[in-house]
């Protein structure tokens, strides 16, 4: 077990009396110190795995932090200040030092404001007025009550509700589906974290695959393309509920994961050549939505294995059709199957599909959008797979 004591001159300290006196409540204690932002320990930095979401100095909410720090004045009444968790704290009145013991980084360290605590280690040697002060809320005694702690402590600024599920580790099933795939590294799970696939983007084309949600044609999940978030929250609603036991959807759908995304890749490199079959001389890259590579600029790539493409195909296109796959899988044992091969499908009538789904946007205002969002387009095109299966 790491232990870490951080002893910090402070302007002025305050122990809040916890109203409940007996009982389990009674655990905790609240302290509250105003310290000059130079004092603040270098090594705080080390103790920020307790913040579920991750820092980035160059956003618009840091930048707008910096300004207040470094340009203006009273920095501890405008800003909501640091709060963190900690094993113990005690104050010495002979020299104003406030005392913080850290000896568990998974429940020790800062929960929230650790924009604030960047940007102050970062430019408080370059104050306008010479002298800032910061507020540091301390709190002990809440390991038991950590997670709904960071949760509840950040809404306040919007941590996405991912960043939370990070946290408490919904998210193992994903990361466990694609731990052998090159693109592993750049899904971002946090709010502000590495990487260029957001883990709502994972969650929004798996909702497509949920045979539990939407067993049939008659139920169309197009809140796929319409809603990440309403993705994301069902995602946590199943996991909450089911955890990662058997009958969380995601868990059948586990060794189909890795399939869904290799062909979320060939959906989208094969849409221009799919439309061309239907039509020789038209040019795809002419439609609204389609992004046209050009000249001295880097061709897109697909999302997951990032394979060149001929032309980027808007998610109004590319949803519903990667969508209707979802007539090809059954349960089987306990887990989701393909019925037939998925990329025999396209080949037979990927074309078909495609027109259907062009012709569509054209009829609704040349809107990819709207497309995406139709629920009509979203029963054809599944209906069509699900023909095609049945013939095979």
């Amino acid at each position: 077990m790491e232990k870490r004591i951080f002893n910090i001159p402070v302007e002025s300290f305050r122990k809040i009396p916890n109203p409940y006196k007996e009982g389990a409540n009674s655990v905790s204690q609240m302290y509250t110190a105003i310290c000059d932002v130079k004092d603040l320990p270098e090594d705080l930095i080390d103790w920020m795995e307790t913040n579920p979401r991750k820092q980035n100095t160059n956003s618009g909410v840091a930048k707008k932090i910096r300004a207040s720090l470094v340009e203006g004045k009273d920095f501890h009444l405008l800003n909501r200040g640091i709060l963190l968790s900690a094993n113990d704290v005690t104050f010495n009145n002979y020299d104003n030092t406030m005392k913080m013991v850290f000896t568990d980084k998974e429940y020790h360290g800062n929960v929230d404001g650790g924009h604030t605590l960047m940007v102050i280690l970062e430019n408080r040697d370059d104050l306008e007025h010479g002298q800032q002060f910061v507020k540091l809320e301390i709190l002990t005694g809440v390991e038991g009550i950590f997670e709904d702690l960071a949760a509840a402590r950040n809404t306040s600024t919007q941590v996405q509700d991912k960043s939370i599920a990070n946290l408490r580790d919904y998210f193992d099933i994903i990361k466990q589906a694609v731990s052998t795939e090159p693109f592993k590294d750049r899904v971002y799970f946090m709010e502000n974290d590495d990487g260029n696939i957001d883990v709502g983007d994972i969650l929004a084309i798996l909702n497509m695959f949920n045979l539990d949600t939407y067993p049939g044609m008659d139920s169309c999940p197009v809140v796929s393309f319409s809603s990440k978030k309403r993705c994301i929250d069902n995602y946590i609603h199943l996991y909450e509920q089911y955890g990662d036991n058997p009958e969380n959807p995601h868990v059948k759908m586990k060794p189909i994961m890795v399939d869904i995304f290799k062909l979320y890749d060939y959906v989208e490199s094969k849409i221009p050549e799919y439309y061309r079959v239907k039509n020789p001389n038209g040019k795809y890259g002419a439609i609204s939505g389609v992004i046209t590579p050009k000249e001295n600029r880097k061709a897109p790539v697909s999302k997951f294995y990032e394979k060149t493409l001929s032309h980027g195909s808007p998610n109004g296109f590319i949803y519903p059709i990667l969508g209707s796959l979802r007539a090809l899988l059954k349960e089987e044992n306990g887990v989701y199957t393909w019925k037939c091969n998925p990329y025999e499908v396209l080949e037979k009538i990927g074309p078909e599909l495609v027109s259907i789904t062009v012709e569509r946007s054209r009829s609704s205002g040349n809107d990819p959008v709207k497309v995406g969002k139709d629920s009509v387009n979203w029963q054809t095109l599944y209906m069509r797979v699900m023909l095609t299966a049945m013939g095979n």
